[in-house]
């Protein structure tokens, strides 16, 4: 929370201040660098047409798109399906959360999201081609900044878009931990399962909390 007020927050209310259609073409450029992860989560949890639309979607927005910038692949029919992890993977094949706890700067997780957090650094070819030693590989183009540059960015876009949700959240909230608990397991509950209804988190005691504002 200290480096929150003090770096992130600042740095998130200043990207704000770029004009909405660069923010916009960032964002979907890094959503679309995601999809990196996302497909071979979509294969390993058997969802096949997803994984082909994903990688549709990659394909021509990486092309058509400039990079990304651009989602002409949503015009054309191929819909934006979500973000996919190997966290959640991990649960699609029955494995339990376990504990929850809070990392210094990364956040809440599990011990399963953790799990499938450093499967992510691992499994993600977008990393493995920046810190790749092998020129065959990187061919020279990318450097190991330019991963850490875009998750960064991708970090104070996510944050940009959730200033005001996390002012209520804090000013709000009874107990702030236990708020943000049960929405953190509540939201990877709803992704595991794919749906959009609310999902019982592990603890129905964290909700007094919340229904008491």
């Amino acid at each position: 929370q200290a480096l929150d007020k003090t770096i992130f927050e600042p740095v998130a209310k200043g990207y704000r201040y770029i004009p909405s259609p660069i923010r916009g073409g960032t964002s979907n450029a890094l959503t679309n660098l995601s999809n990196l992860i996302t497909v071979p989560n979509n294969l390993l949890q058997g969802d096949i047409k997803t994984a082909g639309i994903n990688t549709v979607r990659f394909v021509v927005n990486t092309t058509v798109g400039i990079l990304g910038f651009f989602d002409p692949a949503e015009k054309m029919g191929f819909p934006n399906k979500g973000k996919e992890d190997y966290g959640q993977t991990l649960g699609v094949w029955g494995a339990g959360s376990g504990c929850y706890f809070v990392l210094p700067i990364l956040g809440p997780t599990t011990v399963r999201d953790f799990t499938g957090t450093v499967a992510n650094l691992w499994g993600d070819p977008w990393y493995n081609m920046t810190t790749a030693s092998d020129p065959m590989i990187a061919d020279g183009m990318f450097e190991d900044s330019d991963y850490w540059i875009s998750r960064g960015t991708s970090s104070v876009d996510f944050r940009a878009k959730n200033i005001e949700s996390f002012d209520s959240l804090e000013k709000n909230s009874i107990d702030l931990y236990a708020s943000i608990k049960s929405l953190y397991l509540q939201n990877r509950n709803k992704k595991i399962s794919n749906s959009d209804t609310i999902v019982e988190t592990q603890d129905e005691s964290d909700w007094e909390e919340i229904d008491t504002n």
